[in-house]
Formats: structure tokens, C-alpha cells, sequence
């Protein structure tokens, strides 16, 4: 027969495993440096075309890179949690080098392509079969001042939440 003591005491264990979750430091480092990328971008797709375009504040591409801030927040605060020596660092460092990369070569290009293509469809005769295709999202990678822009920004939100990290637990 099991100890009741025994069983309250996997049952709150467990528990805590799933309320980690929102203690989680490099976690809400990343999804904050995303959100927060998120809405700069909803702001300045504002000051740029003077309309508000919600599909900004979920939409890739744009200023600043939300993929860069996230995996650069992700990494910063993983290093700064458990040292930068550990493998957990050095997977984090190359994911953000691989998403970064990423964004200024391969989904840079396909937006571009995609750019062309729709302004050959636009061209196309009323008639012919392809003039009424629904056109290709342009806007897919960054320039790479967005990408730094995205990586400053997570740079920051990685450093802001240690910090307060630090006078919580000093307070």
C-alpha cells in the first residue's frame, strides 16, 4: 500500500513541473522580445504607410526581425542562466545564427521572387489563366539591418529580464 505522504508529494512535484513553465527565464525572454518585436512592427508598418495593418502584428518580415530578437533572446538568456560554456548555449547560439542567416538569404530571395511573379501575373491579359491567381506574400525575409535590429532587440529584452531577475532575487 502506497504512503499517502508519498503521493502528495508526486502530486505537487508534478505539478510544479507544469507552473515552471511560466518561470521559465530564456522562455519568456524569447516570447517576450517576440511580442514586443511584434508590435514595433505594427507601429512602424503605421508611420511608413499611415494605416493600421493588424496583419503586422502577426506577419513576418518587416522591421525589426521578431525571428532574430527571439532566438537571440533565447540564447542571450540560456547563456546567462546556465553559462556560456554548456551545450544548452551552444545549441541556442546556433539555432540563432541558422534563423538569422535564414532570413537574410533564403526568405529575403523568395520574397523577392515572389515580388516578380506577382508583377508578371499583374501583367498578364485578362483572358489567360494564371491573371486571377491569388498573389504570392511578398513580404517573407529581412534586410540585414532588420536582422540586427531584431538581434539588438533581443540582445536587450534577454538583459532587461536578468536584471530584474537579479533585484527580485536580491529584494
Amino acid at each position: 500500500m502506497m504512503d499517502e505522504s508519498v503521493v502528495a508529494s508526486s502530486s505537487s512535484s508534478s505539478s510544479s513541473h507544469y507552473i515552471s513553465i511560466f518561470t521559465n527565464f530564456p522562455l519568456i525572454s524569447a516570447l517576450l522580445a517576440f511580442t514586443i518585436a511584434q508590435f514595433i512592427k505594427f507601429f512602424t508598418s503605421w508611420y511608413k504607410e499611415r494605416r493600421w495593418d493588424l496583419k503586422r502584428l502577426v506577419g513576418s518580415g518587416g522591421m525589426p526581425s521578431s525571428h532574430s530578437a527571439t532566438v537571440t533572446a533565447l540564447a542571450l538568456a540560456v547563456g546567462l542562466q546556465e553559462g556560456f560554456g554548456g551545450s544548452h548555449f551552444a545549441i541556442a547560439l546556433v539555432l540563432t545564427a541558422i534563423v538569422m542567416y535564414d532570413a537574410t538569404g533564403v526568405r529575403l530571395h523568395a520574397g523577392r521572387q515572389a515580388e516578380v511573379l506577382n508583377q508578371i501575373v499583374y501583367e498578364l491579359p485578362a483572358e489567360h489563366p494564371l491573371a486571377e491567381s491569388i498573389p504570392l506574400r511578398e513580404l517573407l525575409g529581412h534586410t540585414p539591418p532588420q536582422v540586427i535590429a531584431g538581434g539588438m532587440l533581443g540582445i536587450c529584452t534577454a538583459v532587461a529580464g536578468y536584471l530584474v531577475t537579479l533585484i527580485g532575487k536580491s529584494a
